[in-house]
């Protein structure tokens, strides 16, 4: 694993959060200390108030899986980016808070699937880039092959209803929104 310094700070937006298979890859990277992952109690909100939108019997689950993102990453809910968020300019007003938080945090990048909300204009005077989960993941993969390759196999071998074999895993991950990640998974699908 990475040195906590050496880690770069990025902030989920709630659409990426959203989809189960793509919150656990981001997770995953995080917990093997690829990057340090960063939201607000605002991001979580949003995430939980959409996904309670279309599947309200989740409740339960979904403040389960709130706590158990708050223990195992307990720095990464972060507050104070609030007073920032009347001086910025994005094209949707409701995203200015994402991108206070990662003013706030120092983050690199900020991983959203809305990139047209986050124009290069807007975040580059803060140093700030967006980028999709897909281009994310498989950056960070290329970066540090062997920890994300670790990551994802332990992924595929964590289901278990249904379990997956490594084919039906790239094909479940290429369904699910990340083909670029599946891709670079299946140079090696045999150890996976």
């Amino acid at each position: 694993m990475r040195s906590v310094s050496d880690r770069f700070v990025v902030v989920l937006d709630a659409n990426v959060l959203y989809p189960y298979r793509m919150r656990d890859a981001l997770l995953r990277f995080a917990e093997a200390g690829l990057f340090r992952a960063r939201w607000s109690p605002a991001i979580l909100d949003e995430w939980r108030r959409s996904l309670l939108a279309r599947r309200p019997e989740l409740e339960g689950s979904i403040d389960a899986q709130i706590r158990a993102m708050a223990g195992a990453f307990p720095e990464s809910c972060v507050t104070g980016g609030d007073a920032l968020i009347a001086s910025l300019d994005l094209p949707d007003a409701n995203d200015r808070h994402v991108l206070a938080t990662a003013i706030r945090t120092g983050a690199e990048h900020i991983v959203t699937e809305n990139l047209k909300d986050f124009p290069d204009g807007a975040l580059e005077p803060f140093g700030i880039t967006a980028v999709t989960a897909d281009d994310f993941l498989s950056s960070t993969f290329e970066l540090y092959p062997g920890d994300a390759f670790r990551a994802m196999r332990a992924m595929r071998r964590a289901y278990a209803n249904p379990p997956f074999s490594p084919g039906e895993f790239i094909f479940d991950l290429q369904a699910k929104g990340l083909p670029k990640l599946a891709s670079m998974l299946k140079e090696s699908i045999d150890l996976l």
